[in-house]
């Protein structure tokens, strides 16, 4: 199939996702209504269920799906490791964890404080994990595995913040519990811009990724700025992981699946791969929240969950490939 095809087909597909998050949940509604709703709203309880509560919790996974999609994508080209993603790398745990410091100990911070966080605590666990594999030696799988650790040492101290400050922490727990449930326009609201002005600054650098991606010896003989370019590509994927985190919480795995699959059907070209990646990102996570309303319903299960099952799974096979 022609490549470029696959952009139109995301795009198809990114809109049905749309419109299916509309219609589907704890009560059906049908999807010529979800349309008419949607350019002629009224007095109804249907459009009240669409414009107040689908619309925004549609619209915050989409952007956190493409969030992650793209992060996990520029993350894999920076280090050229296929198995590197914001939630592997341990990104999502440090972003995590940051937002818990922030609702526990500044409660009185601005709501726009909360995404600079994230970003700080995902550098930092980013940085840590490399380091722990740099002392051993890089490999993608010990990259991988020292992710996990730096991950699973916060996710300890983030227990144990729940523990000793428990009242505190309970603000915490709607922004943690790596789900899509319950957003509004508030969250949507907070994550529009900086979301939307880093996919653009993605997409400006596809140029910069297809070179880095070729090696650093390559990249430097081609008259390319490898250390700042490596630098920028990862502070901006890092920021995107960081974007999706304070929204929507730690959902991992999406950063790893995605990048895979807009390769497969692209090829490694950028400026292909990237905008694929973004929108089918926003599809897979919007079909994953569509899911988690279906599965027990009127009850929800945490998307992450789902993501999860699918996703390790996914995990496992790619390093056994990647370690033979």
């Amino acid at each position: 199939m022609n490549r470029p095809l696959w952009l139109l087909l995301g795009v198809l597909g990114l809109g049905l996702a749309f419109l299916a998050s509309l219609a589907l949940g704890a009560a059906d509604i049908p999807l010529a209504h979800v349309a008419q709703l949607l350019l002629h709203p009224d007095d109804s309880n249907e459009s009240l269920v669409v414009h107040t509560l689908r619309l925004p919790r549609t619209l915050v996974a989409l952007l956190a799906g493409a969030g992650l999609g793209v992060s996990g994508l520029m993350l894999q080209a920076v280090t050229r490791n296929p198995l590197a993603d914001p939630g592997i790398l341990g990104v999502e745990a440090g972003g995590a964890f940051a937002l818990l410091l922030m609702v526990v100990f500044f409660p009185a911070a601005p709501v726009w404080a909360f995404i600079p966080a994230a970003f700080a605590g995902g550098v930092a666990a980013a940085l840590a994990s490399y380091s722990v594999a740099r002392s051993v030696g890089v490999t993608p799988v010990r990259l991988a595995l020292a992710g996990v650790a730096v991950a699973s040492l916060l996710g300890a101290g983030s227990r144990s913040i729940q523990i000793l400050w428990e009242e505190r922490a309970q603000a915490a727990l709607f922004a943690l519990s790596g789900s899509v449930a319950g957003r509004g326009w508030e969250q949507a609201g907070q994550v529009a811009a900086p979301m939307l002005l880093g996919l653009v600054g993605a997409l400006l650098l596809t140029p910069k990724l297809n070179v880095l991606a070729l090696g650093e010896d390559v990249a430097r003989s081609l008259g390319a700025r490898t250390e700042r370019d490596s630098l920028l590509v990862t502070l901006l994927g890092v920021f995107l992981a960081a974007a999706s985190v304070s929204v929507v919480g730690p959902i991992g795995f999406v950063g790893l699946i995605i990048p895979h699959l807009a390769r497969t059907l692209v090829g490694p070209d950028h400026r292909l791969s990237l905008p694929l990646a973004a929108l089918l990102g926003g599809a897979f996570l919007t079909l994953a929240d569509i899911a988690a309303r279906l599965i027990d319903r009127p009850a929800e299960t945490p998307v992450g969950i789902l993501v999860a099952a699918v996703g390790a799974p996914f995990f496992v096979l790619l390093a056994r490939r990647i370690g033979r």
